[in-house]
């Protein structure tokens, strides 16, 4: 029967198909490494940058440890699958997307911390507090008073005696006085 394959031949060209994709593997890996070695050499010992160890190990995690004893020439396995686990841990820890510590105030919310404290000189984070409340922004009292301290402005009773000319309102002209 001409086209019918014996099983011989059938597991022979799939030991060959699987041999010549870890040998492409292997070459790969070579690849890359020469590539690293030109880039270092000059006789002084490989200080190799993370772009480096990223390219590396990401080859290196397709060969597996035993292939890689027999291949990798400037690093050991070991080195290069700890550098492999610690690019992944890296992409998953979620650092990229946050920044140190809290989440800023809203810019809007600031400004309205700031112009009831003006407008209110006589109250207190509480009191201030429960008026954002009432428009329904929910803030900390403690918020309410490192908005005011960034801005320089006094806590409540310090305010109130602090008072300026300039902070006073001014009567307007048109009052009746003589009445």
């Amino acid at each position: 029967m001409p086209g019918v394959l014996d099983p011989f031949r059938f597991v022979l060209i799939a030991v060959a198909g699987w041999m010549n994709q870890r040998q492409l593997q292997v070459i790969l890996y070579l690849r890359e490494e020469n590539r690293v070695l030109r880039e270092q050499l000059g006789g002084r010992r490989l200080r190799l940058n993370d772009d480096q160890r990223r390219r590396l190990a990401a080859k290196a995690k397709g060969l597996g440890r035993k292939l890689l004893s027999e291949v990798a020439t400037i690093v050991t396995p070991e080195t290069l699958l700890a550098w492999h686990r610690k690019l992944i841990a890296q992409k998953y820890d979620g650092s990229g997307k946050r920044g140190p510590g809290r989440p800023r105030t809203a810019d809007e919310i600031e400004t309205l911390v700031i112009q009831v404290a003006e407008e209110n000189r006589d109250w207190g984070y509480r009191r201030i507090q429960g008026a954002l409340s009432n428009l329904g922004h929910e803030i900390a009292r403690s918020t309410i008073a490192d908005i005011l301290k960034r801005r320089g402005i006094e806590p409540a009773p310090d305010r109130k005696r602090k008072t300026t000319w300039k902070g006073v309102s001014k009567p307007s002209l048109g009052t009746d006085r003589g009445r």
